[in-house]
């Protein structure tokens, strides 16, 4: 499938002269089932547009970094991933005003509200398409459960019954038994979060600020250490490299996105995914209230007028329901409109799993919950992951390293509740 998706744009590219056409490169660091997706939705769409226009994609993975400062028109990537991307931090330009010039409707209400919250800026405004956002999730290897003597089907459901695990498995010779990717969104975000306490403030001028040095996080960040210490957590980067140590079997337990799970589900192990842990004995703990956030869909700036309108079309293409349908069910990524959901339920996805996803989405967003993408998200990202590298390295205690991350998130210039164009 994937061999074949190349090949018909290669035939494309091929047979149509490059001024008969507006052509635009769309770039993605995919692989699999969805690769093979996006390129057959590539193609689809390349059809439907007779010779006028084409995306053409362009593949991450082996490129060399003077290729990657060509920049693309279109790019799918989690917006952190700025630098691996293009090899610099290029500006963007919003969907938002890419639709509106181009003629294409983009109503924000059409979106699950905790989707949108993803990828919006401080007024509401969509600075992106949510096609490949996830929600935290922990998924464990099923045979080193029964290898260490605990039960496969029963998974930690609080951070206190997940260090159990962890040193069962750390007692039955498993080299890692425990590890996490995206760790700023999981263990912070998304700790206070489902605990209660909003970590961000937005001030009049659109700025915000954090606290990310609050009691729950203070402690959480202190047992984290102790685990890695003891060796019961091994701590693989900032971003997604621990997904390839638990899909290769090499770490028992993850914390990270529940897209991922698709692809534990062909490995060589039996994988389980259940809800992130938390701490049950916090009084206003609510384990379901997650962020969700991941990849989207980019456009980037300084490209011609007649180039954003094949971008908008296409952006308008990815957001009918069949085409979300086929999206989601090849991805594992969350579906961004209630119609896509009602395009699942008709295809036959089990209701309930359905249901779940759509009472979680549909949830209000809080004015104050999260930074921005863009200056702001990222910016804080960077700052908690150099805080929590002291941490490891057993030069900072944990309350040190919040503080320090809170104090110099609030007193860097410029406003971060700014969208990610605004540089």
């Amino acid at each position: 499938m994937r061999r074949i998706g190349w090949v018909l744009l290669l035939v494309g590219v091929l047979v149509a002269p490059a001024q008969a056409r507006d052509e635009i490169f769309l770039r993605h660091a995919l692989s699999g089932p969805a690769l093979d997706t996006l390129a057959a939705l590539v193609q689809r769409f390349n059809d439907e547009q007779k010779g006028k226009s084409a995306i053409l994609l362009q593949e991450l993975n082996g490129m060399e970094e003077e290729a990657r400062r060509r920049l693309p028109h279109l790019a799918l990537l989690d917006a952190d991933d700025g630098v691996a991307f293009f090899g610099t931090r290029p500006r963007f330009k919003m969907l938002y005003q890419v639709m509106a010039e181009s003629g294409e409707k983009l109503d924000v209400k059409r979106f699950f509200p905790l989707v949108a919250d993803a990828v919006d800026d401080t007024l509401g405004r969509l600075q992106a398409l949510p096609l490949g956002l996830s929600l935290p999730v922990l998924m464990w290897n099923k045979d080193a459960y029964r290898k260490a003597g605990l039960d496969p089907e029963k998974a930690p459901k609080t951070w206190w019954e997940l260090q159990e695990h962890a040193g069962k498995l750390y007692d039955a010779s498993v080299k890692c038994p425990y590890t996490s990717s995206r760790f700023a969104w999981v263990h912070l975000e998304n700790l206070s979060s489902q605990h209660g306490e909003d970590y961000a403030a937005r001030e009049k001028n659109g700025a915000s600020r954090v606290s990310l040095n609050r009691l729950v996080n203070v402690k959480h960040i202190a047992l984290m250490a102790s685990w890695y210490k003891s060796s019961y957590l091994h701590y693989f980067g900032s971003g997604d490299e621990s997904d390839r140590k638990f899909l290769s079997g090499e770490c028992a337990i993850l914390t990270g996105e529940s897209s991922l799970y698709a692809k534990a589900l062909s490995g060589s192990f039996a994988a389980g995914v259940t809800g992130l842990p938390y701490y049950d004995d916090v009084r206003e703990a609510a384990p379901g209230r997650l962020l969700p956030d991941g990849a989207a869909l980019w456009v980037l700036a300084d490209h011609k007028k007649k180039e954003y309108q094949v971008a908008a079309r296409f952006a308008s293409f990815m957001l009918r329901p069949q085409v979300q349908l086929e999206w989601v069910r090849a991805t594992g990524y969350l579906p961004m409109t209630p119609a896509a959901i009602d395009a699942l339920k008709a295809a036959g996805v089990a209701p309930t799993l359905l249901d779940a996803a759509t009472r979680r989405l549909s949830e209000r967003k809080s004015a104050t919950t999260r930074t921005k993408h863009g200056a702001g998200l990222n910016r804080l990202r960077e700052i908690l992951n150099e805080e929590i590298a002291a941490v490891w390295a057993d030069t900072k205690p944990a309350k040190e390293a919040l503080d320090t991350a809170t104090r110099r998130f609030n007193l860097e210039p410029g406003g971060f509740g700014t969208p990610v164009s605004a540089r």
